[in-house]
């Protein structure tokens, strides 16, 4: 082989060697593609239910890293001023991503302002990936009143645990229906159950069995309202939740009792768990 020949070949070698690393040297590898950043969307909707209803700033676990990549997002989308981008996803936050949820042409329950899998994992395109998606599921008849599957295989759980039955007299998805409901059951997620029957101790029974599985539950005494002695759930999470239901989520897990008043939470103790983690449990 011709000197000029040989020298050319050797050139081409190492440029083969540098863009695909096949040298015997350690070559630089080509460039892997970054990974997106992950958003838990059930850590994001739980603070998106609590922060609204805490009287500070404090943050609510696991969600921070979540809740500032929406927050970024929406920011870039002119919906949410800079100032507002925390981690701390209060009312500001909550009316930026209703927005959001509007632009998208979602009305109704799906322009809450609790994030949901459609509109989250657009929010997300490019930016971030969403894991530990969660839904309401499809809408259902169960005891003759309507709820979505989620509820309903909550429900079923709940009965399990208390080893009896749960008669609905109202169910979810029921705009226009018991004023005194105060639009808590215009959306999912949102049940009131019969006590007749029970005791002090069964209806105590069945509300820890209601809140167990995920609900945020309470006995409702005619002290309380103008309505008669019954059960109110309110299921944790639902994305399809009214206004109304999810204030009644974040002031449980403030250690409230979910009425206008504000109180004190004057149910059973027990975890507050999602119904996503409670089957993980």
């Amino acid at each position: 082989m011709k000197p000029q020949s040989c020298a050319a070949a050797l050139v081409a070698a190492a440029l083969f060697a540098s863009l695909t690393g096949a040298s015997g040297t350690s070559a630089a590898p080509v460039a892997a593609v970054k990974a997106l950043p992950k958003v838990n969307m059930e850590a994001v909707v739980k603070a998106a239910q609590i922060d609204p209803r805490r009287a500070d700033t404090k943050l609510t676990p696991g969600a921070k890293a979540g809740v500032l990549l929406v927050e970024k997002a929406l920011r870039d989308r002119r919906l949410l001023a800079a100032k507002w981008v925390d981690g701390y996803f209060g009312t500001t936050t909550v009316t930026a991503y209703k927005k959001y949820q509007k632009s998208l042409g979602f009305t109704g329950l799906d322009a809450n302002g609790l994030p949901g899998k459609a509109s989250l994992v657009k929010l997300g395109a490019g930016r971030f990936k969403v894991t530990r998606a969660i839904g309401p599921g499809s809408r259902v008849s169960s005891g003759g009143v309507l709820v979505n599957t989620r509820t309903r295989s909550m429900l079923t759980e709940a009965k399990r645990l208390f080893g009896g039955k749960l008669v609905l007299d109202q169910g979810s998805y029921n705009p226009g229906g018991d004023p005194t409901s105060a639009g808590t059951h215009d959306g999912g997620g949102a049940l009131d159950i019969s006590v007749k029957g029970m005791n002090a101790a069964s209806r105590t029974a069945a509300v820890r069995a209601l809140r167990k599985v995920g609900f945020a539950a309470w006995v409702r005494s005619p002290k309380q309202g103008d309505w008669p002695w019954h059960i109110h759930a309110v299921a944790i999470s639902d994305t399809s939740l009214a206004g109304q239901a999810q204030n009644q989520v974040g002031d449980y897990y403030l250690g409230l009792n979910g009425l206008s008043g504000r109180g004190r939470d004057d149910g059973p103790k027990v975890t507050i768990r999602t119904w996503e983690e409670y089957q993980r449990r």
